[in-house]
């Protein structure tokens, strides 16, 4: 929504149907506001009524009201304005990621439902296969396995947590990443966010508080709302996670876990120093907390540093995947227990999907054997060091940190420059990037947005975008045009 007159903002009349909401009457207010949000019923800006307005409707006391946008408020769906109202966040991915689980007609490969659209919003890998090499790489992998005796046994049930080759295959890549784990302790499953899914399901109880950086993963909060756990920011520097935020935390409190992404963070792309990991590890210890590490980064990162759970082994559970490194579409991923929760996950594969794909295990495998991954994740590593000099070249001069190699960075804006009104404003303009409400956990999260320079098919597309990213981010916002 958007206003002349900044003192004149018109209510949304919206009533929520609480009939397919189960649960206290609060959640099912959130529940319900998360839906209408997803199917374009609220769009971002829209004033809610108040909370007595509302409890009027619905027939509810005004606390349920306020518990249910205080609970949409830690989903980052709403935020409340001092003297002018609750509105529904400008959360530009979440309704971007909507459109993409269902791609509307014109839609491209990625998904992306606006031709012309330059998408700098989600972090998907860049597509290697302009040249067709990427396909020739698939039908000789596959040619091969046609001719393996005894192929037919990979559609066949295997055990929970993989055959013995596959976690052979993915102790080898963990040891690419600085772990060392023994492959019965190594858990195939289905993807990255599976693997987040399995192993904080397992950890977790509902009520429980996980601990992570104030600008995290959105898929986190995501996860937080389905397995009923609470996710908790804690405040960042140019380093990461402040130790001494995280020992506050920590005093008193039965923290289960930290989440964290040490190597570029996502949406930060912030390296954690070595000195950082061993402080965050020495707290974990002193409150025997678990730490969860994802690393589906690191292979951009030449040199890569110790990982942070080496430093609490006992407590660490260690993550990565393909996805990114070689393939988006083998959605297989790699989970280092090292913890005395391996059965206790291995369970929790087996109740989601009981056995990650055997087949995409069997191709991902071969590549890690043959070094075919390695290569393509360093053709990918060289692609994103030539789009990261563009982006250097072309918002030289603006505050924008990234790796030389990461496949994202983040642009910081000026005060005046609220994220979601230029997210808005790219948009209009044909950009899309992720602001910071997208990511954030707290009320004081950095003014700003990410820039995932790897979706785009061609650096041409990269550098035209970046383009209009600069010229927007040196414009003064329009005087009376605020997103509210």
């Amino acid at each position: 929504m958007f206003c002349v007159n900044a003192n004149i903002v018109l209510m949304t009349i919206w009533i929520p149907d609480l009939s397919s909401h189960r649960g206290p009457r609060y959640l099912a207010i959130a529940d319900a506001l998360a839906t209408d949000i997803r199917s374009n019923r609220l769009s971002p800006g829209d004033r809610l009524p108040t909370h007595r307005e509302l409890a009027y409707r619905l027939g509810v006391t005004v606390g349920t009201v306020t518990r249910a946008y205080g609970e949409a408020e830690r989903r980052g769906l709403i935020g409340g304005e001092v003297g002018r109202g609750t509105f529904v966040r400008s959360d530009i991915s979440v309704r971007t990621n909507a459109r993409m689980a269902s791609p509307m007609p014109g839609a491209n490969s990625h998904g992306v439902s606006e031709p012309g659209l330059i998408e700098f919003s989600i972090n998907t890998p860049t597509d290697l296969d302009a040249g067709g090499e990427y396909d020739a790489t698939l039908r000789a992998t596959m040619t091969d396995l046609a001719g393996t005796q005894g192929i037919g046994a990979l559609l066949n049930y295997q055990p929970n947590g993989g055959t013995q080759l596959h976690r052979e295959a993915g102790a080898g890549l963990l040891a690419q990443h600085g772990i060392r784990v023994d492959p019965n302790r190594v858990l195939i499953t289905a993807g990255a966010q599976h693997a987040m899914t399995v192993a904080l399901g397992a950890l977790t109880e509902p009520g429980d508080t996980i601990l992570t950086e104030c600008l995290t993963w959105p898929g986190l909060r995501r996860l937080g709302d389905f397995l009923r756990f609470r996710v908790q920011g804690l405040p960042m520097d140019q380093d990461g996670i402040l130790p001494d935020a995280f020992e506050a935390a920590c005093r008193g409190r039965n923290i289960k876990a930290l989440y964290c992404v040490p190597n570029l963070q996502n949406p930060t792309s912030i390296i954690v120093p070595e000195q950082r990991r061993r402080e965050i590890a020495e707290v974990a210890r002193r409150y025997g907390v678990k730490i969860i590490e994802d690393d589906v980064y690191g292979f951009l990162v030449p040199d890569r540093l110790q990982p942070l759970v080496n430093f609490a082994p006992e407590l660490g559970v260690f993550c990565t995947s393909v996805s990114k490194s070689m393939a988006p579409g083998l959605r297989v991923g790699y989970l280092g227990v090292m913890t005395e929760d391996s059965s206790l996950i291995t369970e929790a594969v087996r109740s989601t999907t009981w056995m990650a794909m055997p087949l995409a295990a069997e191709i991902a495998a071969r590549w890690i054997h043959s070094g075919e991954g390695e290569r393509i994740a360093t053709k990918r590593r060289d692609e994103y060091a030539r789009r990261q000099a563009a982006a250097r070249e072309i918002l030289s001069g603006l505050p924008y940190h990234a790796h030389p190699n990461a496949m994202h960075g983040w642009l910081d804006l000026p005060d005046d420059w609220p994220a979601d009104a230029f997210a808005l404003q790219a948009r209009i303009r044909g950009v899309a990037v992720c602001p910071t409400s997208s990511f954030s956990l707290t009320r004081n999260g950095r003014n700003g947005v990410r820039v995932s320079i790897s979706a785009p098919c061609s650096i041409d597309t990269v550098a035209r975008g970046l383009d209009i990213v600069a010229r927007l981010v040196r414009e003064k916002p329009r005087v009376g045009f605020s997103l509210v």
